[in-house]
């Protein structure tokens, strides 16, 4: 690895952490186009800087984008707060805008004598191999006030992030705090320039904080991945330029991260979309079981020790099932040893079964009891609404619920088995 590609793998490896933490409370806070906004906007401030300055001037360029950025962000804010237009129409009006003044100003200077030397169009579309230095030098600043000002404000910014109205309530002074996390975006956002460009940055903001929220609830281990998701971007990105000398770094530094969100999008073990459907799966299985059972004991009522077989045909008449579900239902059940299949097709409980089925309804049972005494839902639609809810309930929350009931003295204390339902239950038509 020669000299100039450590200097553009470490430059790119310290903005993409920088940009993953600070672009983790925009995520949050429902502000992650403001990135896309600055770093738009701060085109006509280095436009503005090269007309002022007369020549190619990086720390010029900087200034300049900061101070439209700035501007920008200003002009997103007053609208928001000082009118009646929405923040994503405020942001869509100076992001054009600004990008709008920001080419006409380009074209301006592309067209002058001299102005194909001022480089900008690397401000644009990124110029991350012409990286140097000093860049890397400024790039780990930002990178340094990044990070530091999240350890030094880190309960403030978690505060704003996700309860500002309880903030203002408690004194705190959320303007302020507000003003310092939108600086860092700022600064991260113009240093970021040079490196992906104005159309790129956004990304950079967005994806590594979008991507690791899929991973974790808690704000301190999604800053940590965000991070990394950054710093693994940057360098992949880097690596694969450098490799290929044809691949432009920036476009590649954006691709590498939107592989990186898609994964996360699809995998992450809780929040993605393979594990939600297989969560989901396991739910629907549960709950078909668990209808099975206790429409089997409830068939077999009141004397379900006896376990008489069941058709399938049976179970369509008392549940909103087809012929192949109840079939399906009944064979999983089979497999999962609850049910034995008898030699003319029907079905009946084991002991495991009946056991499992006895446990189901009085679960459900307990909670039709609450539900009435409670929350005063009436008899006759009661067994629907704990139908909702019986699934999802666990062994402690029964237990619970038991303590609760009998200490408002509406179950009998010294009942362990299956009580009686608190509702008619007509499934005299549906026995074989």
């Amino acid at each position: 690895m020669d000299y100039n590609t450590r200097i553009v793998l470490i430059g790119t490896v310290m903005l993409g952490v920088s940009s993953g933490v600070i672009g983790s409370f925009a995520v949050l806070r429902r502000r992650a186009l403001m990135g896309d906004a600055l770093a738009h906007a701060a085109l006509p401030g280095i436009c503005i800087a090269y007309l002022v300055v007369g020549r190619r001037h990086f720390a010029a360029f900087l200034l300049g984008a900061l101070v439209t950025g700035t501007l920008g962000v200003s002009i997103v804010s007053f609208l928001r707060h000082k009118t009646r237009i929405k923040e994503d129409a405020a942001i869509g009006m100076v992001l054009s805008v600004f990008f709008g003044g920001g080419i006409v100003l380009s074209r301006i200077i592309q067209n002058s004598p001299g102005g194909n030397r001022a480089g900008l169009d690397s401000y644009i579309f990124g110029k991350t191999a012409a990286m140097v230095s000093q860049d890397v030098m400024l790039i780990a600043a930002v990178c340094a006030a990044v990070l530091a000002a999240t350890l030094l404000f880190y309960k403030e910014f978690k505060l704003l992030s996700f309860d500002r109205g309880f903030a203002a309530a408690q004194g705190w002074p959320t303007m302020r705090i507000d003003l310092v996390m939108m600086s860092l975006l700022v600064v991260t956002t113009v240093v970021g320039l040079p490196a992906v460009g104005v159309v790129l940055m956004a990304a950079m903001l967005i994806i590594p904080g979008a991507a690791a929220r899929f991973w974790t609830d808690r704000l301190g281990a999604m800053l940590t991945i965000a991070a990394t998701f950054g710093a693994i971007t940057g360098a992949i990105g880097t690596l694969a330029s450098a490799r290929y000398a044809r691949l432009p770094a920036g476009p590649i530094i954006v691709l590498v991260g939107t592989t990186i969100f898609v994964f996360s999008m699809l995998f992450a073990p809780r929040r993605g979309i393979v594990a939600r459907l297989i969560t989901r799966r396991a739910l629907e299985r549960k709950t078909a079981r668990q209808n099975l059972l206790r429409t089997l004991y409830e068939l077999a009522e009141p004397h379900p020790q006896r376990r008489p077989p069941c058709a399938p045909v049976a179970l369509i008449r008392v549940r909103a099932w087809t012929l192949h579900q109840a079939r399906r239902a009944l064979s999983n059940s089979a497999a999962d040893g609850h049910t034995l299949r008898c030699s003319d097709g029907k079905y009946r409980l084991t002991e495991s079964g009946l056991t499992a089925a006895a446990r189901v309804v009085r679960a459900h049972r307990l909670w039709e009891v609450f539900l009435i005494e409670q929350a005063h839902v009436a008899a006759d639609r009661v067994d629907r609404d704990a139908d909702a809810i019986e699934h999802v309930l666990g062994s402690d929350l029964v237990r619970r619920l038991e303590r609760r009931l009998v200490e408002l003295g509406r179950w009998p204390a010294d009942d362990n088995g299956t009580p009686p339902s608190p509702h008619a239950i007509s499934h005299e038509s549906a026995m074989p």
